[in-house]
């Protein structure tokens, strides 16, 4: 151990250590998906920061953390944003400061078990407030919060359905709390075993609590997925391919068929041919097709990401526009500032505009959608919402096939399981080039996934639910208790500070004498 420290007191190495440290619960999350991992991942940050010899080293360790935190789980960016991802990933690593500074003020040197016993709630509340900030779409939208890495845990999507996917990072965090105590702080042991006892049977409560979904209907929903199509003329070429997969749905009695994002690359409206092409289909198959047209819309100034309901008779005139654009990959950020970005990058030549609401389409059959748009499926309050206006489906297009061969899609088609657990609705998450998958109300996988380079319409058997989940009834209520919390300890702290100058330690020489008191002087 004593090795260990003096190796540590080089700024440099520390800093190292600690953005190694930060990056270690990267592997819970899709493609390794050890979701165990994640328990324990953040205890040797944890220690390090607890070990830091001032406040402000703490800080550095929590930005360093951060650092490595973000540049691990967005690694797969790297051959889009280049040198931009370390730069993004040094700003929003200051995020993790007040974080890191936390540790040591409750962990570090002899810590008194009230404190100790305090950081098994401040250090989880201060974590969620961190992803709550990073969730701001401008920032990038919450991409690797890390309750997200419990996604194929059946009791963990029992708790999401109450508390989202901000009650499982509080209760991740936790628990790697609890160990970081038990390792380091001997004094608060006890509160640390009570606090992993009183977690468990609080979260099995809540297991045990939380109403499962009772499956009321079922829909035929078939994903179309056509795989890798590059070179010239992709697009003319992939709707040639889309319409001879979805021709092969003839007879199989479906009730919706799904396109995945940018599976159309023409205004429908300036291609009256492609709209009567997609018209047949929907006769064909005896169901309506939401299709995407990521394309400069006609009679409007700008490009689009569009849901687009197509019947029988044509474009319904269902349609949803994204509304959360991925910055720098739809577009720039202060463009005027970063438009360079394009030169060094595959950033966006030309801004997307952004929709304004959202909608529920009614597919037929009584059958109403929730369409969501690539990382719009990131984002827990979009999901609960539309569960709220009413939609049975919720539907994610996507397509991640600049990032085919990296962890990405595994990563993406995993948030879908979240957010079908959340609302209690199933989602269907259809892609260009996978990962496809389909999830029930329980957050469960329904049939196999459609991988990465696979060409194929797949047709799923789709549960239907239509209860009300804890989460979709009272929303982020994990993080409105985190900012108590919070705010509880600021006017702690604050009144803390206060007491203490007004207590001082007594001066330790006499006071000086004025000339009214001095004894030459008596009475002035």
């Amino acid at each position: 151990m004593r090795t260990i420290d003096r190796w540590l007191t080089s700024p440099w190495r520390r800093s190292a250590a600690a953005a190694l440290t930060g990056a270690l619960p990267v592997l819970a999350f899709p493609a390794p998906s050890l979701w165990w991992w994640a328990y324990a991942a953040l205890v040797p940050w944890l220690l390090l920061a607890r070990s830091a010899p001032t406040a402000r080293r703490a800080a550095y360790d929590g930005w360093c953390g951060g650092f490595g935190f973000l540049l691990a789980v967005h690694h797969w960016l790297l051959p889009s944003l280049h040198v931009f991802i370390f730069l993004i990933a040094a700003l929003l690593g200051v995020l993790w400061m007040p974080w890191g500074w936390l540790v040591r003020r409750l962990l570090g040197g002899p810590a008194p078990a009230g404190r100790g016993a305090a950081a098994l709630l401040v250090l989880p509340s201060a974590w969620l407030a961190v992803e709550l900030v990073r969730s701001w779409q401008g920032l990038g939208g919450p991409w690797g919060m890390l309750g997200a890495s419990q996604w194929q845990v059946a009791p963990a999507l029992r708790l999401a359905s109450v508390g989202g996917v901000w009650l499982l990072s509080f209760l991740v965090v936790a628990v790697n709390v609890a160990a970081a105590v038990l390792i380091s702080v001997p004094a608060s042991r006890v509160p640390a075993v009570a606090s992993l006892a009183a977690t468990a049977a609080v979260a099995s409560a809540g297991w045990v609590w939380a109403p499962r979904p009772e499956v009321d209907g079922r829909a035929r929903i078939a994903v179309v997925q056509p795989g890798v199509v590059a070179g010239r003329d992709s697009a003319e070429r992939r709707f040639d391919l889309e319409e001879r997969l979805t021709r092969r749905l003839a007879g199989q009695d479906v009730d919706l068929v799904v396109w995945g994002e940018s599976s159309v690359g023409f205004d429908l409206d300036d291609r009256p041919d492609l709209a009567r092409r997609l018209a047949a289909l929907s006769r064909t198959t005896g169901a309506d097709l939401l299709v995407n047209v990521d394309a400069r819309r006609s009679g409007r100034p700008g490009i689009y990401k569009s849901a687009v309901l197509v019947g029988p008779n044509g474009p319904t005139g269902d349609r949803y526009d994204k509304m959360r654009l991925v910055p720098f990959g739809e577009y720039i950020p202060a463009r005027s500032l970063l438009g360079w970005a394009t030169s060094v990058g595959r950033a966006a030549g030309e801004d997307r505009h952004r929709g304004t609401r959202q909608t529920v389409p009614d597919v037929g059959h009584g059958l109403r959608v929730g369409p969501l748009i690539c990382f719009e499926t990131a984002f827990p309050d979009l999901g609960r919402h539309l569960a709220d206006d009413g939609a049975d489906v919720l539907l994610g297009q996507s397509s991640t096939s600049t990032f085919q061969h990296s962890w990405a899609p595994e990563q993406h088609a995993s948030l879908a399981a979240l957010r079908a657990a959340e609302t209690g609705r199933p989602m269907v998450h259809a892609t260009l080039t996978g990962v496809s998958a389909v999830y029930g109300p329980d957050g469960r996988r329904l049939g196999p996934w459609l991988g990465t380079g696979t060409s194929a319409a797949r047709v799923y058997d789709v549960p239907l639910a239509h209860g009300v989940t804890p989460y979709v009834r009272h929303g982020d209520w994990p993080v409105h208790g985190a900012l108590l919390v919070l705010a509880v300890l600021g006017v702690t702290e604050g009144v803390r500070a206060v007491r203490t100058r007004r207590s001082g330690p007594a001066p330790l020489v006499p006071p000086a004498r004025t000339v009214h008191g001095s004894p030459a002087r008596p009475g002035r």
